[in-house]
């Protein structure tokens, strides 16, 4: 059954609905460019960087561009399974080499813009890479920890040097039989983002792509539809980017937008999506509460969005408020992990939003609250949210860690260190990383649902909360604040803040403490570094003892 067969069916029976269909043989490189190149002049990716220089790309340029890079990577000895790293923006070139791998049977290495030598450094020698398609701008970060890296034979760089990514492919075949890989086959190694340690590999099937379609499609209110375009700020070296915009966005036919401009501009943005008619878009929290500060972006910029999906925090229900009023659109918060992707999430479409809830469970998903001991938790009560095995989205496993990937099971469940609960009605509610609960005072307190009230106060831009430790509590919670335009910290801020809170949440949840700070420490992935922020102030107490 194709979902948007299913639009005028409830949430629910669409779930009861669903079978999974996974052919033993597939390929992502040709499922989303080579079965669409046909069809006529069908555009798929727009493309424009910060000088304002724009090109269009049809999906038959794709195929051609990913065939002669296929071919020229295979000239250069890169075999299936090898390991390929990308480090590019939103590029054609970025899109194409993706293509090309996975035509070939490698596997595609995205790294983010945003990393620095140790960062690279680690993630090349821990993968094995043994190529490398990057800019001029990286080419001598690259130089400098090449030496370390004995398993990187080649370096493509992408930027018109001779024998650079379009010499090789002016001098490479039209003609490019993809491999025949399995749906298990290896096709893509994204790095965690290492909160709580070392960076883990997380190796990702052909099938995770159709393992995330059932909820793409719904949390975009049945995707594709006619004139749809899909454009998102995050960097397609990461899951977001990648897989949740990207990659199935091209596996329907639907045209992307890519921008390389940098810094995330919350103006920008808007020009953007009215300049290029954006119809959908995967916006994480961070960058749609920045967008909330441009002063009458709604009336300066015209929009025509049809669906907002957003994910890797909490969005929150002021988010969820101000997008309806000022986009028109209902924001479909989502849940997943770079291990097990688009697992729970809205379709306003279909189902009551509920804002400060992720959502229920998309088809051919199954996900429980489970305890310490690994058994199902009741409605209500808090625990860890795990997705069962066996499920399509599902990763293959740690890259070269095959103790840490049997550690992360209980059974037939993947411990994702996600605390949260299920409600009556089946939604599910996040409470935090297991290491983000604060427990105050014999209460479990999730940092989301404060953060989002605080911003609900016109002095705060940006707001993340913390547990410290507290002899008499446990621990205390501590909001550390970045200000609006034109406000000033003080102790008459502070008490206004801490009232605005007790009264609208509960007295044990009050931010006790307060820091005003000029920006939150965060993840290339746009996340906010909590565990940074705590550490930040057990230095300081151990100082101050």
């Amino acid at each position: 059954m194709r979902l948007i067969e299913a639009s005028s069916l409830p949430f629910d029976e669409i779930r009861e609905r669903f079978q999974w269909n996974v052919p033993p043989r597939y390929n992502i490189g040709v499922d989303i460019c080579d079965r669409h190149a046909d069809v006529g002049e069908r555009t798929a990716i727009h493309v424009e960087n910060a000088r304002g220089v724009e090109r269009s790309f049809t999906f038959a340029d794709l195929r051609r561009l990913s065939d002669r890079f296929a071919n020229a990577l295979a000239g250069l000895g890169i075999r299936r399974g090898d390991r390929v790293g990308i480090i590019l923006p939103q590029r054609i070139e970025t899109a194409v080499a993706h293509i090309a791998v996975y035509k070939l049977g490698a596997v595609a290495l995205p790294l983010s813009v945003l990393f620095g030598s140790d960062a690279l450094a680690f993630r090349l020698a821990d993968s094995g890479a043994r190529a490398l398609v990057t800019d001029a701008g990286r080419r001598d970060l690259i130089e400098s920890i090449r030496p370390g890296l004995d398993d990187l034979q080649h370096v493509v760089p992408c930027d018109g040097e001779a024998g650079g990514f379009w010499d090789l492919i002016g001098a490479a075949s039209d003609t490019f039989t993809p491999a025949d890989t399995g749906a298990d086959d290896p096709a893509l190694l994204i790095y965690t983002s290492g909160t709580t340690g070392p960076p883990k590999g997380a190796l990702n099937a052909h099938r995770c792509l159709l393992g995330n379609l059932p909820g793409f499609e719904l949390s975009h209110n049945f995707f594709p539809r006619d004139d749809d375009l899909m454009w998102t700020p995050a960097d397609w070296a990461w899951t977001g980017g990648l897989l949740d915009a990207l990659v199935p966005a091209l596996r329907y036919g639907v045209p992307v937008l890519g921008y390389d401009g940098g810094k995330f501009d919350p103006e920008r943005a808007f020009a953007l999506i009215s300049k290029y008619r954006v119809r959908n878009g995967f916006i994480p929290p961070t960058a749609l509460k920045l967008m909330m500060q441009v002063p009458d972006a709604a009336a300066r910029y015209p929009v025509s969005m049809r669906s907002i999906m957003s994910a890797g925090e909490q969005v929150g229900a002021e988010v969820v408020h101000w997008a309806r009023e000022a986009l028109g659109v209902t924001v479909n918060e989502m849940w997943g992990q770079t291990e097990f992707n688009y697992l729970v999430g809205n379709c306003s479409a279909v189902m009551e939003v509920r804002p400060g809830s992720m959502g229920k469970p998309y088809p051919g998903h199954a996900v429980g609250v489970i305890d310490d001991a690994g058994d199902p938790v009741g409605d209500g009560e808090v625990g860890e949210l795990a997705p069962r095995r066996g499920d399509p989205v599902m990763f293959l496993g740690y890259w070269g860690r095959e103790e840490a990937t049997r550690e992360k099971f209980t059974g037939d469940w993947f411990r994702t260190g996600d605390l949260g609960y299920r409600d009556s009605d089946g939604y599910y509610w996040f409470m935090g990383r297991k290491d983000d609960v604060i427990s105050s005072a014999g209460h479990r307190v999730g940092p989301g649902e404060i953060e989002d009230c605080l911003l609900k106060h016109p002095a705060i831009r940006q707001a993340a909360v913390v547990g410290t430790p507290d002899a008499l509590r446990g621990q205390r919670i501590k909001a550390f604040i970045v200000l609006a335009p034109g406000h000033t910290g003080s102790d008459a801020l502070v008490e206004d803040i801490r009232h605005s809170v007790r009264t609208r949440l509960a007295a044990h949840e009050y931010p006790r403490e307060i820091e005003f700070i000029d920006a939150l420490p965060m993840t290339t992935t746009g996340k906010v570094r909590r565990i940074e922020l705590r550490e930040r102030e057990i230095a300081r107490r151990r100082g101050d003892g």
